[in-house]
């Protein structure tokens, strides 16, 4: 199958495969007599894998070493865990830090009139350097005046 179709049929786009294959995450596809890529079912069903870890929000670096796993038939289910375990780890910080933007921008939100006047704290608070309690916006001035 050519790459047009691998990539239909993984939900890919077709410079998503090629990019894949050029950081070895894929192997080089095979080619035809008239240099196109082809690609076999050991191949959909790896892009499949990639893009199933890639959904869940493993990071490259990340989709590469359960590739190493998924293949070692002799891995311990223990390796494949911790990983898992370190990415719920970083998704949990990423929701706390998003909750605490969000709540922060509900405040900033609230605290805003909507009115004609000029006077906006949404404003002055990204001007003044909103603290949100997460790590990503906790410079500048402590809260909004």
């Amino acid at each position: 199958m050519n790459i047009g179709q691998a990539a239909k049929h993984t939900g890919l786009s077709a410079k998503m495969i090629r990019y894949y294959e050029s950081i070895d995450l894929l192997p080089h596809a095979g080619r035809s007599e008239s240099g196109y890529r082809q690609y076999n079912a050991g191949d959909l069903h790896r892009l499949a894998f990639i893009k199933r870890a890639r959904d869940l929000g493993f990071s490259l670096e990340e989709v590469g070493k359960l590739l190493a796993l998924w293949q070692d038939k002799q891995r311990a289910s223990a390796d494949v865990k911790a990983l898992a375990e370190e990415h719920i780890a970083m998704l949990s910080r990423k929701i706390a830090e998003m909750s605490a933007l969000r709540d922060t921008l509900v405040d900033l939100a609230n605290s805003c009139q909507g009115d004609n006047r000029p006077d906006c704290p949404i404003l002055k608070g990204i001007e003044q350097g909103i603290s949100c309690g997460a790590p990503s916006c906790s410079h500048g001035s402590e809260g909004v005046s």
